[in-house]
Order: C-alpha cells, then sequence, then structure tokens
C-alpha cells in the first residue's frame, strides 16, 4: 500500500511540474482509448446482432420448408418437387434445380450436397395407401448414370415394398419413405436420413396397420 502511494504521489507531482508538456499526450491517450471502446462495442454489438439475425433466419428457412403430411398429400408432383428441393436446399445443398417433366432421363431434382458430392433425386408423391415397386428404383440408376451423380435419393410419400427396399440398399439408393419424410420436411437433414436407410417402415404388424388405416 505505502508503494502504490508512493508511486501515485510522484506520479502528481511529474503531471503537476510537467503538464503543460504532457497535457496534450494525454488527453489525446484517453480520447483515443474511449474511441477504442466505443468501436469495439459497436463491433461487438453488430456481431450479436449478425448472430441472432442468422439463427433467425436458419429457424425461418427450417419453418418455410415445413407442412404437414396432410398438405404434401395435396400437392401436385411438380409442387412436391419443388418443395423436396427447397428442403435440400435448406440442407445447404448447391445448385439445385428441379429437372422433372417430360424426357427427365428419370430425375426430378438435382444438385451438390453439402460435402460436394452431386446427387440425383427421383420424387414420387403417390397416396399413401401406394407402395413403391423395384422398377421404379432402376429408372434412377439409369439417372445417376446420366447425370454422373455420386448418390441416388428416392424420395415419396407412400412405403416401399419388401423387395424395392432391398433395391435400394443393395445399389447405395437412399430410400426416404413416408416416415422418413415427415422427419426431414421437419428439420432433420437428408444426410441424416442416409444412417438409417433401409429401416423405420417397421415389422409385419406395423405393415398390417399401415394397410388397414391406408386401405390396403
Amino acid at each position: 500500500m505505502k508503494t502504490a502511494a508512493a508511486g501515485c504521489g510522484l506520479l502528481l507531482v511529474f503531471l503537476a511540474v510537467y503538464w503543460s508538456a504532457v497535457w496534450l499526450y494525454l488527453v489525446s491517450a484517453l480520447l483515443l482509448g474511449g474511441l477504442g471502446t466505443a468501436l469495439w462495442w459497436l463491433w461487438r454489438t453488430d456481431r450479436l446482432v449478425r448472430g441472432r439475425d442468422r439463427a433467425w433466419r436458419r429457424e425461418e428457412a427450417v419453418n418455410a420448408g415445413r407442412r404437414t403430411l396432410a398438405e404434401v398429400d395435396g400437392m401436385t408432383g411438380t409442387e412436391f418437387e419443388e418443395l423436396v428441393a427447397s428442403l435440400c436446399r435448406r440442407d445447404g445443398c448447391t445448385d439445385v434445380r428441379r429437372v422433372g417433366g417430360a424426357n427427365d432421363n428419370g430425375a426430378d431434382v438435382v444438385g451438390s450436397l453439402p460435402d460436394g458430392r452431386s446427387v440425383v433425386i427421383q420424387c414420387k408423391r403417390y397416396a399413401p395407401s401406394s407402395t413403391i415397386a423395384s422398377r421404379e428404383l432402376r429408372d434412377l440408376l439409369g439417372a445417376r448414370v446420366h447425370f454422373g451423380a455420386d448418390l441416388a435419393v428416392f424420395v415419396t410419400t407412400t412405403r416401399f415394398s419388401g423387395p424395392s427396399e432391398k433395391f435400394a440398399l443393395q445399389h447405395g439408393i437412399l430410400a426416404v419413405h413416408r416416415d422418413h419424410f415427415g422427419l426431414w420436411n421437419n428439420g432433420t437433414s437428408l444426410l441424416t436420413l442416409s444412417e438409417v436407410n433401409g429401416k423405420g417402415q417397421g415389422d409385419s404388424r406395423h405393415r398390417g396397420r399401415w394397410k388397414r388405416t391406408y386401405g390396403r
């Protein structure tokens, strides 16, 4: 304490003697310090605001892609393809475009995944009572070759038959059935679905309930 008091005393004496020579430097240092603090506060505030804005936009992007499955069931095939394309963009895919239509070579949506791999997607907005047969997935294999895609994805609003699901797994096709599409539509990323490919359609009892619910 005595050392600190002595130091303060010497500083006061120094300022009193040399004030006319150093006051301009001291005032300049204080002004620069204040300006630096103000700029740092503005920069920090801007980063916080921008961070909250990015988080809000990400949340809005997720919410904007959400539709109930009942709403999806009422879409046209083109509207469903547009929805699938928007979900791909939400997940960070780039160069996404809808190519479905006449002479589409078996593809409805193409683009690039966030990891750089190219992807080709076949979209089938079928009634829930329908079933995807293996022959429909064979068309997607041709599309993957035609577009030179690294990953082929088959997205549907119904379920896959046992043979078609097995075919998808054997040929590296990501088979997104109705339940998986519901997860994707509600925020799960497309690449995350690849971890549960070939699962989620349940056992024979689940399939029996499915048929009773949807009339087949």
